[in-house]
């Protein structure tokens, strides 16, 4: 009797320094106002409606003389490639060299939701890449494309080949038939013209909801445990809120895009077909000739492998490079090994081909 009693009064002791501790990371989430993103310096160079292009400041004298162009996807926002100084992916790049740029899609309103693939791809890329070239007074340059934005690198490549020196895509979807992974078995059976018609810019809340439903409950339990363990370490915690505004703070979608993107990819994989059309121009890959890396994340759980390698399939590049990582689809950009390999990785490849 007196030991259940004992039990019961440890138990209780235990459970109420469980909630101090968790009073005290709230405590101290509250008071952490650094934002960690962003801080490698750069300046904007060009804007269009919601668009802007920055440009990196140099922190090299030796810089790579074919600049680079980031396009990031539409979902989110590319700040995730530069979170924390000492993990920052672009900071790295920059460090290793290059002259960096990239584009920031900004946050459509009411007045975006007629945005079509055709705008994104053959005029706000096409006129980044050209206010690129002009500034550096160079006929081509390299692009590199994250996701989504991959698979927009590649259309634009194949419908303005002459303007691009070297391709890199990262995480990139091109196969879309593929089950692997929530959100291609779901895609298929999305309605998005339901999903246009009710709201014309898709809220990013929604994207939200359905990629975090994608993630166990023990993850997202257990990256709120780690931050408690945490509690002593500010650079820590302002990294772990970072990314948290990061993950929530997603753009909503240009209806018509939207609606696009989905029809013609997960519902009827055209791209992968050879059908995909953009602006009335049939999108051939094998237009692209280019040198082309494609790097992927072997634990990937938002781009599965099965939608990324088939890249070498068709495209008509014969100086083609496939790497893979054993990390996850955010780890490719936010990691020791993103440091320490991948980050090396791009910057060797495009150091060599842009002699």
């Amino acid at each position: 009797m007196y030991s259940d009693f004992f039990d019961i009064k440890t138990t209780m002791e235990e459970s109420i320094k469980a909630q101090e501790k968790f009073l005290k990371s709230y405590e101290s989430m509250m008071e952490v106002t650094s934002d960690h993103a962003n801080q490698t310096p750069r300046e904007v160079v060009f804007e269009e409606d919601k668009l802007k292009l920055y440009h990196y400041k140099k922190s090299t004298r030796t810089v790579n003389k074919v600049p680079t162009l980031i396009v990031y996807a539409l979902v989110n926002t590319p700040s995730m490639m530069d979170i924390g100084q000492d993990k920052s992916f672009i900071k790295k790049l920059v460090d290793s060299g290059l002259d960096l740029y990239l584009i920031e899609w900004g946050f459509p309103t009411a007045d975006d939701k007629y945005l079509t693939l055709d705008d994104y791809i053959n005029i706000y890329i096409d006129d980044c890449v050209d206010h690129i070239r002009k500034e550096n007074k160079v006929d081509k340059i390299n692009i590199l494309g994250v996701c989504q934005g991959g698979t927009f690198t590649l259309m634009y490549t194949s419908l303005h080949p002459e303007k691009i020196k070297n391709v890199v895509t990262m995480v990139t979807p091109v196969d879309f038939s593929t089950d692997d992974g929530l959100l291609f078995k779901w895609g298929k059976y999305l309605n998005p013209n339901r999903m246009v018609e009710a709201y014309g810019v898709v809220p990013g809340e929604f994207m939200n909801t359905g990629f975090l439903t994608l993630k166990p409950l023990s993850l997202m339990v257990n990256k709120y445990v780690d931050v408690i363990n945490d509690l002593d370490d500010p650079d820590s915690l302002s990294n772990f809120m970072t990314m948290e505004k990061w993950i929530f703070d997603s753009p909503g979608q240009a209806g018509m895009a939207y609606k696009e993107f989905l029809n013609s990819m997960y519902r009827e994989n055209l791209l992968m077909k050879g059908e995909m059309q953009v602006g009335g121009k049939k999108v051939d890959l094998k237009k692209i000739t280019q040198p082309l890396l494609n790097l992927y994340a072997e634990r990937d759980n938002q781009v599965p492998n099965a939608a990324t390698i088939p890249i070498k399939e068709i495209v008509g590049s014969k100086d083609y490079t496939a790497k893979s990582f054993p990390t996850g689809h955010i780890g490719m950009f936010v990691s020791r090994r993103s440091q320490e390999e991948v980050a090396p990785t791009v910057v060797d490849w495009i150091k060599n081909h842009s002699k």
